[in-house]
């Protein structure tokens, strides 16, 4: 009976209490249980994704560096190219000027030669010209250039053509061609 006595209006009020909150400790276990679960899933996709970002900055870093070294080395080619084809151009500049110099020398040799020996050259001799024709030979040679301008015109001439070689070959150079791809067609 003792229990009877325990069971008053306070007593079943206290079962009751003690019987929810155990039912409350119990759902309370399976609750934790369960986010201590979602939570440790969450854990897992985070750490993923962590992952994932961090690969995904070291894919742009490599691909940065790969594109810089890629980029210098087109550029050490393209300066590689550029420098050659200066390099030709002042060559056959300067064989080109070399030659007219020889040529204009040897043309002022050849006329000096003729001016101090007018009669010779081993060829039958011709009858002199009429005052006619010698005036027209005069006229033909008054229209030209004196030999010093004419030299410099043609060295500008020979300078300009070169000009105009070294800038169609400095135009072909392809400055964005990928390094090791010959950019001549």
């Amino acid at each position: 009976m003792t229990i009877l006595r325990l069971l008053n209006i306070q007593g079943i009020a206290g079962l009751a209490a003690s019987v929810c909150l155990a039912l409350l400790l119990v759902l309370q276990k399976g609750e934790t249980r369960h986010w201590k679960k979602e939570s440790g899933q969450y854990e897992q996709l985070y750490a993923n994704e962590h992952a994932a970002f961090a690969g995904t900055v070291a894919n742009y870093r490599a691909a940065a560096e790969a594109a810089r070294a890629s980029d210098a080395a087109n550029a050490q080619r393209v300066f590689a190219e550029q420098q050659s084809i200066s390099q030709r151009s002042s060559n056959d500049y300067e064989t080109r000027i070399a030659a007219a110099r020889s040529l204009a020398q040897r043309l002022r040799e050849q006329a000096a030669a003729s001016a101090s020996h007018p009669g010779a050259g081993g060829a039958a001799p011709v009858s002199g010209l009429s005052v006619a024709s010698g005036r027209a030979a005069e006229g033909a040679g008054e229209d030209r250039l004196p030999e010093t301008d004419a030299l410099t015109a043609t060295e500008q001439a020979i300078q300009l053509d070169e000009l105009v070689k070294w800038v169609r070959e400095q135009a072909k150079v392809d400055n964005n061609a990928v390094a090791g791809a010959s950019s001549k067609p």
